[in-house]
């Protein structure tokens, strides 16, 4: 098996694309499971490999006290690696047909403290219409609790700032929701002082926020944009958009929110067409403000 092994990294760098750090441990999995075999029972040719074989191996990884994730990568790796031969012809049977991966010990979502919150907010800087907008963006994500996704997709009609409340989500999914005074300052200003700046000749564009060429911000526009500003704030570990999702969340329950409400600021609960009469905007809206940490 041993000499199929550069055949299978230059399969992986070149026909997968797989970036240096995955192949690297994709080979070193398969290194193992070489070794294993050899060692345990004699085996060195592919073809001598059986579904046994890599059971027992996960049971040695298990033994050794693997944590789940690294036994599951273990086993994708070992699958490709065999589907690859398979395609080589080297092998007529794919050894890990039907082995089972343990499923990866869940991690609680990253919550940040609301003094890491304050400072990833007063993070852009606002001296340029770029760093309004990115401050607009954070401050209304972290309002919210919306994805990422329902944000870049927010045209300018879907915020109304001086009645403090957004529009979001598709046909049939909608949902209005209170935003508190920061957010809405700085919507607010983001829309009537400087929005202007960036979408340049584009007149006809209706996203509410606009990268610099004057067009919809992507998804990895605005991905580019948080990593930038949690460096700046100081904060350590990989933040991502649901971080603030999660921390929107976390921060409103701790503070004594009930969790149907927050879940349904979520969009966890909705129903297929439903929206929010007048009743349930006032009772969120009571909700947000008794309880979210930047309702005021």
């Amino acid at each position: 098996m041993k000499q199929t092994i550069h055949a299978y990294a230059l399969y992986l760098e070149e026909d997968k694309g797989m970036s240096s750090s995955t192949l690297e441990s994709y080979l070193r999995d398969v290194d193992k499971f070489i070794e294993f075999a050899d060692k345990e029972y004699g085996i060195r040719e592919a073809e001598q490999v059986r579904r046994t074989h890599v059971i027992l191996f996960i049971g040695q990884l298990k033994q050794a006290g693997r944590a789940n994730a690294t036994i599951a990568r273990s086993v994708v790796s070992l699958r490709s690696y065999f589907h690859f031969l398979m395609r080589r012809g080297e092998i007529l049977q794919d050894p890990t047909f039907d082995v089972e991966a343990p499923k990866a010990d869940k991690t609680p979502p990253q919550v940040l403290t609301i003094q890491e919150i304050e400072l990833l907010l007063a993070s852009p800087d606002t001296r340029s219409p770029q760093g309004v907008r990115d401050r607009a963006m954070l401050e209304l994500l972290y309002a919210t609790g919306i994805r990422v996704s329902e944000l870049i997709a927010l045209d300018v009609r879907d915020v109304q700032p001086g009645m403090r409340f957004i529009r979001c989500g598709g046909a049939g999914k909608e949902r209005i929701l209170p935003i508190g005074a920061p957010a809405a300052q700085w919507a607010s200003v983001y829309v009537n002082e400087y929005r202007n700046l960036l979408i340049k000749n584009e007149t006809d564009e209706q996203a509410l926020f606009v990268n610099v060429s004057g067009r919809r911000l992507t998804r990895q526009g605005f991905w580019k944009l948080l990593k930038k500003a949690a460096v700046d704030a100081g904060i350590s570990g990989e933040i991502t958009p649901h971080t603030l999702r999660h921390s929107f969340a976390a921060h409103l329950i701790a503070s004594g929110a009930d969790t149907r409400a927050v879940q349904d600021m979520l969009g966890h609960v909705e129903q297929p067409g439903q929206q929010y009469g007048h009743h349930g905007r006032k009772t969120m809206k009571e909700i947000y403000e008794s309880h979210h940490p930047r309702a005021k």
